[in-house]
């Protein structure tokens, strides 16, 4: 999966963790139901979104999204092993 962002296409992988740190906010949208759907495309239901821990903004705006996405079947933050309220654990519909 390609994405453009400030230094140009990034190769990401569709491994079931994606690390939202490297693009800026208005690339979040897009990039985060692209990911989700090559995920499902994969089989991967499990994933992690790395949003970190910062004011909090980014959180919110992930988990405003993943609330208005069909696939989502549910979403919370990861536990402390998974990066805390630093990353939000996501399960998708079958």
């Amino acid at each position: 999966m390609k994405e453009d962002n400030e230094h140009g296409p990034v190769e990401i992988p569709i491994d079931g963790i994606l690390d939202l740190h490297t693009f800026s906010p208005r690339e979040i949208k897009e990039l985060l139901l692209h990911y989700l759907s090559e995920c499902r495309e994969k089989g991967i239901l499990d994933m992690r979104i790395i949003h970190g821990k910062g004011t909090g903004a980014l959180r919110e705006t992930v988990h405003s999204i993943l609330r208005k996405i069909p696939e989502v079947e549910s979403f919370k933050l990861a536990g402390e092993d998974g990066g805390g309220w630093g990353a939000t654990v996501v399960r998708l519909r079958k």
